[in-house]
C-alpha cells in the first residue's frame, strides 16, 4: 500500500488502494494528518488504554491473534508488565489503538486532527461478509470546543463526498468503551440500513490513561471498516474477492 500522499489514480489499481486514496484526500482536505502505526501492537494500546476491561471477550485467543513466545508458549500478563502497561504483543484488532497512542504522544501538541487507515486482524471464520484481515479507518480530533455535533457534521460531509450527495445516513445512540456519548452511523443501501461506523466523544477514562486533562481538552473519535464501504460503493457481494489476488477482479477497476 502506497503510504505517500495521494496521487492521481491510473490503471488497474486495487479497489482498496483506490478507495483509501480517495478517503485520504477527503480527510486531508479537512486538515487531518495521516498516521499508520504498527500492525504488531501491545495489549495496552489495543485494550487497556481504550478503557476495554480485562474480562472483555476481545482478550480471548478465540477473538484475537496473540503472538506466541518461542520458549514459554503464550506469556502471562504478569510477566509482561512494564511501567504499568501490558506489553503482550498482539495483531491489532482495530486502528483505534492509534487513538490511544496519539493521545499519549501528542498531548503537548494539541489541538490535533488525525486519521488512521490500516489493516486489522480478527480471529474469526471467513464468509461473504467477514474476513480474518480487513482494512479499517479510525480518526480523532482533539481541541477545546469539540462536540458531538462536530463529529456528526464532519462524518456527514465525509460520507456525502465519498458516496454522493443523495445517500441517506442516520445517527443512533450506541455504546463503545472508549467513547461517551457514543453513536452508530448507518447508511441506507438497497432499501436497508447498514451499520458503517461507530464513534463518539473520547471517554474521560481514555484521556486520563494517556495523561490528558479532560477538563481542558475534548475530542471525538470514530472507526469503521473500509471494506464494507468498498462493497457498497462498487456493488461487491463477497468480501473475499478483495483478498483473492484474482486479476480478473482487480482489472475491473
Amino acid at each position: 500500500m502506497d503510504r505517500m500522499q495521494p496521487k492521481e489514480i491510473k490503471g488497474h489499481l486495487h479497489p482498496l488502494t483506490q478507495v483509501i486514496r480517495e478517503i485520504t484526500k477527503i480527510w486531508t482536505d479537512l486538515g487531518f494528518e495521516l498516521d499508520f502505526g504498527p500492525e504488531k501492537e501491545t495489549e495496552f494500546y489495543c485494550f487497556d488504554g481504550l478503557n476495554i476491561p480485562a474480562d472483555h471477550p476481545a482478550r480471548d485467543m478465540q477473538d484475537t491473534f496473540w503472538f506466541k513466545d518461542q520458549k514459554d508458549g503464550f506469556k502471562t500478563q504478569d510477566s509482561e508488565i512494564k511501567s504499568g502497561k501490558s506489553e503482550r504483543p498482539v495483531l491489532r484488532t482495530h486502528t483505534t489503538s492509534l487513538t490511544a497512542r496519539n493521545l499519549e504522544t501528542e498531548k503537548d501538541n494539541f489541538p490535533i486532527r488525525k486519521i488512521f487507515p490500516g489493516k486489522v486482524f480478527r480471529n474469526e471464520a471467513t464468509d461473504a461478509t467477514h474476513e480474518a484481515q480487513f482494512f479499517q479507518l479510525d480518526g480523532m480530533y482533539v481541541d477545546k470546543d469539540v462536540s458531538l455535533a462536530t463529529l456528526m457534521g464532519t462524518l456527514t460531509h465525509f460520507y456525502k463526498r465519498l458516496m454522493g450527495n443523495d445517500i441517506e445516513i442516520r445517527f443512533r445512540p450506541s455504546y463503545f468503551s472508549f467513547t461517551e456519548p457514543s453513536v452508530e452511523i448507518d447508511m441506507k443501501f438497497k432499501g436497508k440500513w447498514l451499520e458503517m461506523l461507530g464513534g463518539g466523544m473520547i471517554h474521560p477514562n481514555v484521556m486520563k490513561e494517556a495523561g490528558v486533562d479532560h477538563t481542558k481538552w475534548r475530542g471525538f473519535a470514530f472507526g469503521g471498516g473500509i471494506d464494507r464501504l468498498i462493497m457498497i460503493k462498487y456493488g461487491i457481494d463477497d468480501i473475499r474477492h478483495l483478498y483473492s489476488g484474482d486479476l480478473r477482479f482487480v482489472n475491473q477497476f
